[in-house]
């Protein structure tokens, strides 16, 4: 699913709201999430997920083109999601539902 098949079926799924105000939303809440990210805000979604930002230490790697060649790989923050338990239990349904309709051909 692209962003733009989100606020269509954001438009589709909301009585009374058009395709531009549903993007305006989506708009909206990726805005949100993305700002608080920055901030090194946690944003809790229940039933969906967490939405966080973790650090990584510095470390030592190799250059891949090089592989004798030790590099320094810098301390960085990076984005995470964590998938909540509500959704967890969605994926591996609907891949239990999906299974169960192989074995039955």
């Amino acid at each position: 699913m692209t962003k733009t098949d989100l606020i269509s079926a954001v438009a589709k799924e909301v009585e009374g709201i058009t395709k531009k105000k549903a993007a305006e939303v989506v708009e909206a809440v990726f805005n949100d999430i993305y700002e608080s990210l920055k901030k090194e805000e946690k944003v809790q979604i229940v039933g969906f997920g967490t939405f966080e930002v973790q650090k990584r230490a510095a470390r030592q790697g190799r250059n891949p083109q090089h592989p004798d060649r030790i590099i320094e790989i810098p301390a960085k923050n990076v984005p995470v999601f964590r998938a909540g338990k509500a959704l967890k239990e969605a994926v591996n349904e609907a891949k239990k539902s999906a299974g169960k309709a192989k074995k039955a051909k």
